[in-house]
């Protein structure tokens, strides 16, 4: 399985595009995936660059209803008219952050015949599978994050359900896909056992010092009792994955656009 990190919040490359957002390529011996597809288009020019041609992808998933992950949709719809977009239902509502923000994804996407509205587990085939653990039992608190949507005209936080994960299974191994972990990544991987995990962690608004540096520090120690190795970005925070490679060494690793992981 090869990786791809299309468009995050850093780069390896001055000649890359940059953004506070998330799209990765992901070939496996049977299919092209596009997962994500970041904020704007910057990822389609980042691809071209990178040898991708995202002509050829063959199966979409957004990972949840932020535009930050589902914004450059429109983009790649006008480039692939064949591969079918996997977005759960609830993605299509409206979004915010601190209430005034919007983060809503296009509402017009929703109706175009590439999309594929999905519930709480799709099996794609060939060891692809998307779930949203919406019915488990949340042990690990992790807030809101002073994200919104609306119920009857009025703000309420947001229960993430529109949040869909990837897992796919080639070989011998297992390989789980998380956008930006809303629903608690101590809690996402009590529920889903997986040899590699690629995704946000969303401790960006976490500090570094007293008592946050010491939440890190045991969220560290907590990932670590899983046999898996990590790849985090974007919502992770530069600052917050310091502290949380100083407790997880080499099982913790960073990747940025441009980067190519093999699996």
């Amino acid at each position: 399985m090869k990786i791809k990190t299309l468009i995050e919040n850093t780069s390896v490359s001055p000649q890359l595009h940059t953004e506070a957002g998330l799209s990765m390529y992901v070939e496996t011996a049977n299919h092209k995936i596009l997962f994500d597809t970041g904020m704007t288009g910057n990822f389609v020019e980042n691809a071209e660059k990178m040898g991708v041609d995202l002509k050829a992808v063959d199966l979409v998933v957004i990972s949840h209803g932020h535009d930050d992950h589902g914004g450059g949709l429109k983009r790649f719809l006008e480039i692939n008219h064949t591969a079918p977009v996997y977005i759960n239902r609830h993605a299509f509502r409206p979004f915010y952050a601190r209430g005034t923000k919007d983060l809503s994804l296009e509402a017009d996407l929703k109706d175009h015949p590439q999309v594929i509205l999905t519930d709480d587990r799709l099996e794609l085939g060939e060891g692809l599978e998307l779930f949203t653990c919406n019915g488990f039992t949340r042990k690990h608190k992790m807030g809101h994050f002073g994200l919104s949507t609306l119920s009857e005209g009025v703000h309420v936080p947001d229960d993430f359900r529109h949040e869909q994960y990837l897992l796919i299974t080639e070989g011998d191994k297992k390989v789980l896909f998380s956008g930006c972990s809303h629903k608690g990544i101590l809690n996402i991987m009590e529920w889903v056992q997986c040899d590699v995990l690629l995704g946000g962690f969303h401790f960006m608004l976490m500090a570094v010092e007293g008592e946050g540096r010491a939440e890190l520090e045991n969220a560290g120690k907590q990932l670590l009792t899983h046999p898996t190795t990590y790849y985090t970005c974007h919502c992770t925070g530069l600052k917050q994955y310091e502290v949380l490679k100083s407790i997880m060494g080499e099982r913790l690793q960073y990747t940025a656009t441009g980067d190519e992981i093999e699996i």
